[in-house]
């Protein structure tokens, strides 16, 4: 895979991916930036929830399965000392819909620990949670 990535002045840069798209990204002004974009951290965040939320309704799509709605919130801790690379991430899972929760678990178990790319790529602990119906799961994964 590669992409291009172009500077667009002050600290300003825009991603043009290999699937057509941009993502426009900078700094906040207190870093000298003019906060026209999104934190390359926040699009890593956020990287790690879509590429598991994509698995995820993939595989529940295999069991025949469909979610009448699907969120996600994602957290992150970093280090104090740079590169203050983020030490863990927490993906918080909620799910809604005639969802059977072994399987919800089951597609859920498969993206983190086989299938989702991006967090296979990062050294930092990813732990989740989940929820189906407003009510959170109350086994571990």
């Amino acid at each position: 895979m590669e992409m291009t990535v172009k500077w667009n002045g002050k600290m300003a840069f825009t991603g043009l991916t290999p699937s057509g798209h941009e993502l426009k990204m900078d700094a906040s002004q207190d870093d000298g930036g003019e906060n026209s974009g999104a934190r390359p951290t926040e699009l890593l965040l956020s990287a790690v929830a879509g590429c598991t939320g994509i698995d995820i309704i993939s595989i529940l799509n295999k069991m025949r399965l469909s979610p009448t709605s699907f969120d996600m919130k994602v957290s992150g801790d970093r280090a104090d000392e740079h590169p203050k690379k983020f030490t863990k991430v927490n993906i918080h899972y909620a799910l809604e819909g005639e969802l059977p929760e072994d399987k919800v678990i089951r597609a859920i178990d498969l993206s983190k620990n086989k299938y989702c790319t991006v967090a296979h790529s990062l050294s930092a602990e990813i732990t989740v949670s989940y929820s189906i119906n407003g009510i959170n799961g109350e086994r571990s994964l």
